[in-house]
């Protein structure tokens, strides 16, 4: 992982999660206890309406943190309710922490290798429904990362779980003097709080 990235994670160990947000924490580390007593592999796919933002930052900030703790057979997905695009802001704010990206597409729905290791394989993030062949058809967690997704989507096909977490929608502030302020800061929050999850697990 590379030194700018490295010393972002590190310094997130001082960031505190509130008693409120460990709770609702709680199922997903009691999710990858479960996958690992039954010795499976932990898949997650983090889903909000357009797959634009929230759900691709916790994909990334999820399957990122799990190389930082060293845990294996962990598979991060992305999608929604409907396809659109992943936000540029999103990259602009993971390029400004540290991580690298490369666009390989030039679409109305772009697609981007995402690094964080120069050794290891990128993410790869663009926009997709929860159908998509791209994600896994069974044995994964859907996690829920807004409420608009989490209520009009009562049922995800071959979900082994569903988990609520929701983050509040950066886009509020998009064409705003605050946009690239509120968005780290999100993007801070999700970290943080993966940070924690794959740290409490890692050490149960």
């Amino acid at each position: 992982m590379n030194a700018k990235l490295n010393h972002y994670i590190s310094d997130l160990a001082n960031m505190d999660v509130s008693e409120e947000r460990k709770l609702i924490l709680q199922p997903v580390i009691a999710y990858l206890q479960k996958c690992k007593t039954d010795n499976q592999a932990i898949r997650l796919n983090f889903i909000c309406t357009h797959n634009s933002r929230r759900s691709h930052l916790s994909q990334i900030w999820a399957q990122t943190m799990a190389h930082f703790f060293e845990i294996d057979q962990v598979s991060c997905y992305s999608s929604g309710t409907e396809a659109t695009a992943l936000f540029p802001q999103v990259i602009e704010t993971l390029v400004g922490v540290g991580f690298e990206s490369t666009q390989l597409s030039d679409t109305t729905n772009p697609v981007y290798a995402i690094k964080f290791d120069k050794n290891e394989p990128p993410i790869i993030g663009f926009s997709k429904t929860i159908d998509s062949p791209f994600n896994p058809q069974s044995e994964f967690a859907a996690i829920m990362t807004c409420s608009q997704a989490d209520q009009g989507c009562p049922f995800i096909a071959g979900a082994s779980q569903r988990i609520p977490v929701q983050y509040e929608d950066p886009k509020v502030f998009d064409q705003t003097p605050q946009m690239a302020e509120m968005y780290e800061a999100r993007s801070r929050q999700i970290a943080s709080e993966f940070y924690y999850v794959f740290n409490q697990f890692k050490n149960s």
